[in-house]
């Protein structure tokens, strides 16, 4: 199998909230300890998309509107009719829409008829009698148009008409989807079929490979749905898919045969029990108990159920079977009250029981088996329905993983399991007379069936088993191995909003490698920009010399932004809102005692404002040491910037952005000369905006860049340029000289545009010459890492930036006019150039390994 240079994706996608869905949280984190990199998507309870993170698994729930649905039951049944009864209002807001209208004509029209003359005042009065006339003809014919419409309409054999909810759903979750190309999409329950398979459709047409896979957790065909329409539609929306399938999952060997049999399958789909994380019960035990929820004793005997409640569950069974089991008492674990939950509690009542029915909260779905393990007996009450008979469900395994024996209605899975290992007893699911006679012989031999549950069983029913086949599945369907496996995400990592997210719970990859936060001498805060990384840089050098610092980065994250390594990522999108406000001042204030803020951006989100000039007095009074930190933008001056140098990049800059950039530097500049406080850059020629600043210059890991591969040994040498964006490096002003000469002969050109980092490395230190820009007057970061690679770097460099550097920066300077000249020159004395690229490592070592900068800033870290 192929093994990729990125991690294989994995999306996991299912129609609900996740929160207390076990099988799909486990199923991701299962895929992210294996070294795939996961995405999990579910829908949102808000209009809004809303992202979490669990570890290294982005989690994205996303809303969900109505528009086909809407569409799909404003249709008539008897159109000609309705043509005059529902003339141009097709639900109840657009007949709320016409009444306002009338309402305020009606109100318009009535003042009128005061203010006109005697003639005109009449014609108005008619008026106003016949258009009332008129409104109320049109909202009876309404509503008597309504009141003959069926409230469960028959199916009409088409799944889109019958439950139209499923293309809300595909027209929601497929956009997410096809974004992350996912190389396997993993599809839980019926109402995601449709979407993995139009989404992996429409991939592969574009030419991307995505596999995927069907989960089937209920038999469709057996549930008893609500309405005809649903019971008609789900199980031909299964029919129409599940063929296409690249692969089919689902609970039980009965349903698998099911399935099989049903829809005419190759192959009998691949059984994967949902069981609990055998590792983590009993390691680090929650403090929580479902006995001590209770407030019982440990003498009390104590039935449990626990999970979702639903008419088909037998629930009113067990109720209706207490009374004949005096002292014994029974625990719901439930998420919530339902109608159902409510009936059922007044059945207790009035048969006497309420009083020993107790209602526990979940825990989460690593917490259960330990959780549960404090009752005596799990039940499993199901009725006889086609669902409930066929597959053996997830409390099932998280009783046994709790020590608890059974007690189990004669649903089959259930019932052969249950009596091929010894494991609990059984009773007829319809008579609650024998639940109660099963209940007290199970507490009477609870000892000799609590033996049963082996070690055998236990391994078996547990998620590290069953999961190990579905990765295999996935290794399979994708042809791709992860690079490795990722043991430090934890089973128990809990979701995380993404508004403030930390390292901890984004796994290992970026991990910091700079003195994090600790009770220093000085505890420093820098961030909120990190841009290029530059927040991170600076924390590791500052550590390396200072063993009285201890750093904090962080990072206002976009979300097409690159994760540089930082120690907490704030989502930019959310900075208005006053939780993730409230948070920032709780991790400063009183946690820091310096603060190098880089960009002018507030720290504390928009609580005071869209800078950092609001957040001063606060932090002031915090008593926090403050520095500002400039990058480039957010401070140099598009006006005066063109004034100097004739190749300016604003020049070239697309419509509308020199204008807010030269709105924002002014403000930066005002912001930096009245705060008074210490100002640094990250290059040199930003002392031309900020002349009292000091430069601190940008910070590269200079070893990692370092080759041995010779420069300018080559017959054409390999000239790169590589820009972001093709106007701030005067990209489009060098190109016909560059095409030209390499079309002459004199040079190799290669113009790298949209180059992952990582390969980026590669091509900086396999060249031999690198371009960078001609339109700053500086040099950025792509310089320094080709500098510390050995490589010769041309660029247009002012007279401010050498003089700033003392005349020592070994940049070849040169614009678009005289680029080819000295292009001509530089391979002309090949033995000149490579002392050049010499010199360069030199200078990336002496100015920007970090030593530098973090002597520039060691009288701010006092």
């Amino acid at each position: 199998m192929e093994s990729p240079a990125r991690r294989p994706r994995l999306a996991v996608i299912v129609a609900n909230g996740i929160t207390g869905d076990s099988r799909v949280q486990k199923t991701a984190v299962a895929a992210a300890r294996d070294g795939w990199d996961v995405t999990l998507i579910g829908r949102s309870d808000t209009k809004r998309v809303q992202r979490s993170k669990m570890g290294p698994i982005d989690v994205i729930r996303v809303p969900v509107r109505t528009d086909y649905r809407r569409g799909v039951n404003a249709r008539k049944a008897h159109p000609l009719r309705a043509v005059a009864t529902q003339f141009h209002l097709q639900d109840q807001a657009a007949l709320k829409s016409y009444t306002a209208a009338y309402r305020a004509w009606v109100r318009q029209k009535s003042a009128e008829s005061n203010w006109a003359g005697a003639p005109r005042r009449t014609s108005l009065k008619a008026l106003l009698r016949a258009r009332r006339s008129a409104h109320r003809l049109r909202v009876r014919a309404f509503k008597w148009e309504q009141r003959r419409r069926p409230k469960d309409p028959a199916p009409v054999g088409d799944w889109r008409r019958d439950w139209p909810q499923i293309v809300d759903l595909d027209l929601a979750f497929g956009p997410v989807l096809e974004e992350i190309e996912p190389d396997v999409i993993h599809a839980n329950d019926v109402t995601m079929i449709a979407t993995a398979a139009l989404s992996a459709a429409r991939m592969r047409a574009q030419g991307r490979k995505c596999a995927w896979l069907y989960d089937a957790h209920e038999y469709v065909k057996g549930v008893e749905w609500p309405n005809a329409r649903q019971a008609s539609a789900l199980p031909a929306l299964e029919a129409e898919f599940i063929g296409r399938a690249d692969a089919v999952v689902t609970v039980s060997t009965q349903m698998a045969e099911f399935l099989r049999d049903d829809h005419r399958l190759a192959e009998l789909p691949l059984v994967v029990g949902n069981s609990p994380v055998r590792e983590v019960i009993g390691a680090g035990r929650s403090a929580a108990s479902v006995r001590e929820a209770c407030g019982l004793s440990s003498e009390t005997p104590l039935m449990v159920y626990s999970g979702w409640i639903g008419p088909e569950r037998g629930v009113d069974a067990v109720i209706d079977g207490l009374p004949e089991l005096p002292g014994f008492h029974l625990a719901l674990v439930v998420g919530r009250t339902t109608p159902l939950l409510e009936e059922l509690l007044a059945r207790a009542e009035s048969r006497g029981v309420r009083d020993r029915i107790h209602l526990v909260p979940y825990v989460p779905q690593h917490e259960v088996a330990d959780y549960l393990s404090s009752a005596d007996l799990g039940l499993t009450p199901f009725r006889r329905v086609p669902n409930c008979e066929v597959s053996l469900p997830t409390k099932v395994s998280e009783y046994l993983q709790a020590g608890l024996p059974l007690v189990t209605s004669d649903v089959k899975v259930i019932k052969a399991y249950v009596e091929e290992h010894g494991l609990g007893e059984v009773w007829t699911w319809d008579d609650p007379k024998t639940f109660a006679a099963a209940a007290a012989l199970a507490m009477d031999n609870r000892e000799k069936l609590a033996a049963a549950i082996t070690e055998d069983v236990r391994t078996d029913l547990s998620w590290e088993a069953q999961s190990g086949k579905l990765l295999q599945l996935y290794r399979e369907l994708s042809k791709k191995t992860p690079p490795g496996p990722r043991p430090e995400v934890s089973w128990t990592v809990q979701e995380t909003p993404d508004a403030v997210r930390t390292v901890e719970n984004v796994g290992s990859d970026g991990q910091p490698t700079w003195r994090r936060l600790a009770e220093t001498r000085i505890r420093l805060g820098l961030g909120p920009a990190n841009y290029a990384g530059q927040g991170a840089a600076y924390a590791q050098a500052i550590t390396r010399v200072n063993p009285d610092v201890s750093v904090e980065v962080v990072m206002n994250k976009q979300p097409q932004s690159f994760d540089y390594p930082a120690d907490v990522y704030v989502d930019a999108t959310r900075l208005g809102e006053l939780g993730v406000q409230l948070q920032q001042v709780e991790r400063i204030v009183g946690r820091y005692t310096h603060l190098l803020v880089d960009a002018f951006m507030p720290v504390f989100g928009l609580l005071n404002g869209p800078s950092v000039a609001g957040d001063l007095d606060a932090l002031k009074q915090a008593g926090i040491k403050v520095a500002l930190l400039a990058h480039g933008s957010e401070i140099r001056h598009p006006a005066r910037h063109m004034e100097r140098h004739a190749f300016s990049l604003f020049h070239d800059a697309p419509k509308g952005i020199a204008p807010k950039l030269q709105a924002k530097a002014e403000r930066n500049k005002r912001i930096a000369t009245e705060a008074g406080l210490p100002l640094f850059v990250t290059t040199p020629d930003l002392l031309e905006d900020l002349p009292t600043a000091t430069w601190a210059p940008l910070v590269v890991d200079v070893a990692a860049w370092a080759t041995d591969r010779p420069v300018m040994e080559r017959e054409r040498p390999l000239v790169l340029h590589a820009p972001s964006k093709r106007w701030t490096k005067g990209t489009d002003r060098i190109m016909p000289v560059l095409t030209e000469l390499h079309d002459a002969g004199l040079i190799e050109f290669k113009l790298a545009e949209g180059i992952p980092w990582a390969r980026m490395r590669e091509l900086v230190q396999s060249c031999d010459l690198v371009l960078d820009q001609f339109t700053t007057g500086s040099y950025g970061t792509f310089a320094v890492e080709a500098m510390a690679a050995g490589k010769p770097v041309v660029a247009y460099i002012s007279d401010g930036v050498k003089a700033a550097t003392d005349g020592a920066l070994p940049i070849v300077n040169a614009t678009p006019d005289t680029l080819q000249e000295v292009i001509r020159s530089l391979v002309a004395d090949r033995e000149g150039t490579a002392r050049i690229g010499e010199r360069s490592v030199e200078f990336a070592r002496t100015y920007h390994d970090g030593s530098w900068t973090a002597q520039v800033l060691s009288d701010f870290l006092k």
